[in-house]
């Protein structure tokens, strides 16, 4: 069905999609990580409460969360063009996804801690325990499962994401889905891409799944 050449360039593109995704969600997670605890924390029943704090990081995730990714990528051109010296290409869809993506999992992460019981993080404070203490021993350890199952959703967010900046050049399998599916009219390498790309997710999913189920207490 496809020659050398053509099943050359769908394993590269593949690991390209890879790349672009595992490095831009580790990328955002160093972002989005940090925003997730301090939105929990800043909250107005939260450990430090901080109305302007909490606000000003509420309103930057709902902003950057409501545009849409292609018009995000598009905007921020310039300024990818100026942190990697270029605006087309797999390093550089690495800076539109990272920001993009850093906003929705700071949501994630609050919703994770948001579920820990009070009880515990009451029963910590009673003992003296300082913030940071909680944050670390209490907060991200009892909702260690629930942020593994956010990391695997941001995974296949991302996934996608990297899918759509191929309209622009920026390379994976969606760069090979537009260039030969669409302007070529090649359905057949359309549909393998999808393939590839729902084949992605399901190994993503299926190792987050098992690494959380590992985590879980509940399972020993």
């Amino acid at each position: 069905m496809f020659d050398h050449q053509t099943i050359s360039m769908l394993a590269k593109e593949t690991w390209t999609t890879i790349y672009m995704t595992l490095t831009s969600t580790t990328l955002a997670y160093a972002l989005g990580l940090p925003m997730g605890i301090a939105l929990v924390l800043t909250a107005a029943d939260g450990l430090k409460p901080n109305v302007v704090i909490y606000k000003i990081l509420d309103f930057i995730v709902n902003i950057v969360r409501s545009v849409p990714f292609i018009i995000l990528l598009i905007m921020l051109m310039p300024f990818t063009k100026l942190i990697v010296g270029k605006s087309y290409g797999p390093a550089a869809t690495v800076v539109p996804l990272t920001i993009a993506a850093a906003p929705f999992i700071a949501r994630l992460v609050e919703s994770s801690l948001l579920e820990v019981d009070k009880g515990v993080i009451e029963a910590a404070q009673s003992m003296g325990a300082s913030t940071w203490h909680i944050v670390w021993k209490v907060l991200l350890a009892e909702a260690r499962v629930s942020l593994i199952v956010g990391g695997t959703i941001a995974l296949a967010t991302i996934l996608g994401y990297s899918a759509m900046s191929g309209a622009v050049g920026g390379g994976g399998l969606g760069d090979v889905a537009i260039r030969y599916g669409y302007h070529r009219y090649q359905v057949d390498i359309m549909m393998v891409t999808v393939v590839l790309l729902v084949a992605l997710v399901q190994v993503m999913q299926y190792i987050g799944t098992k690494i959380s189920r590992k985590m879980d207490k509940r399972n020993r």
